[in-house]
């Protein structure tokens, strides 16, 4: 990641400011791709994502930011009406068309010691909670199977064909060990609370939302610990009339730069038990050799190989 420190006058229009403090930072990846029975079952695939945050804090110790993504994936359409539109997750606003040719929707905030609050493109309670995201398996994640509350609660959207999205507000908290995540919006009338706690070397995490989606989750929890060269998650969410999701994930150290990633998941709405596994390999210098194989939701066999560098 790379810093740029705008310190002159020049860049500060609000008296009482010290400095203004903007950050860039990304990835690329690129690679190959194999989707099992689609009418191209092996193809390129690729993703740019540069992102941005600025912040400056004023005399009294307050620090107010923002956060923006340009992010293009090969497959984004070109296409940017009805940006905003519902899309095909089962909460109807995660978007499905993935638009991309612009800057996202912008997440700002105000932050003091442990506590911030968030308003704009939030990163919402479910979505940042611990265990959602317990491996990132491959190189483009595949099918997300292992995400339990299966994005029916609000979400940071990386996509989006200019700077606009669905707008929420949220409030996290954080004190040692407690860590508090509270956020809502005007999707489904969402209002969701999560509260994790760390012991050691273990996390246990429990989430609730209301919303007036019969789908949305309603309730989630999970427990992850290290267990030597292994970090196991166990994840659950009831997630509405769709019924129940469990994921048991693991990620291991195969020696200094290997890791190796697991999982298994069954859902209720899920006409297959879906599993895969995955390796990242570390090239220093902030790339890596990422590939894996699943079995999705569906039966659907996929299956990827190509590089990622941060920056």
């Amino acid at each position: 990641m790379k810093k740029v420190l705008f310190a002159t006058t020049a860049l500060v229009a609000t008296a009482g400011v010290a400095a203004a403090d903007v950050t860039f930072g990304g990835y690329g990846r690129f690679g190959l791709l194999y989707v099992e029975d689609a009418p191209n079952e092996l193809s390129v695939t690729s993703r740019f994502r540069l992102q941005i945050d600025a912040t400056a804090e004023s005399d009294m110790g307050v620090t107010f930011g923002a956060r923006v993504r340009i992010q293009q994936d090969n497959d984004d359409p070109i296409d940017t009406a009805d940006v905003g539109a519902p899309g095909s997750a089962p909460s109807g606003f995660f978007r499905g068309d993935r638009v991309g040719t612009g800057i996202n929707g912008v997440r700002f905030f105000a932050r003091s010691g442990g506590l911030e609050v968030g308003v704009g493109n939030i990163f919402g309670a479910l979505e940042y909670m611990k265990g959602q995201y317990p491996i990132d398996l491959g190189l483009t994640g595949h099918s997300y199977d292992y995400t339990a509350y299966n994005f029916r609660g609000d979400a940071y959207d990386s996509d989006e064909g200019g700077a606009a999205g669905q707008n929420g507000i949220e409030v996290t908290y954080s004190a040692g060990d407690l860590n508090v995540h509270v956020s809502a919006s005007d999707v489904n009338d969402r209002i969701a609370a999560v509260v994790g706690y760390s012991f050691g070397s273990f996390n246990v995490s429990l989430g609730a939302q209301d919303s007036d989606s019969d789908t949305d989750t309603e309730l989630t929890a999970s427990i992850n610990g290290a267990f030597g060269p292994a970090d196991v998650t166990l994840t659950y969410a009831d997630n509405g009339d769709d019924g129940d999701h469990v994921v048991l994930a693991g990620r291991f150290d195969v020696g200094a730069a290997t890791v190796v990633e697991a999982y298994v998941a069954d859902a209720d709405y899920f006409a297959e038990t879906s599993y895969g596994i995955g390796v990242h390999h570390d090239m220093g210098g902030g790339t890596s050799i990422r590939g894996g194989i699943s079995s999705n939701s569906a039966g659907t066999t996929l299956a990827d190989l190509g590089v990622r560098f941060n920056f």
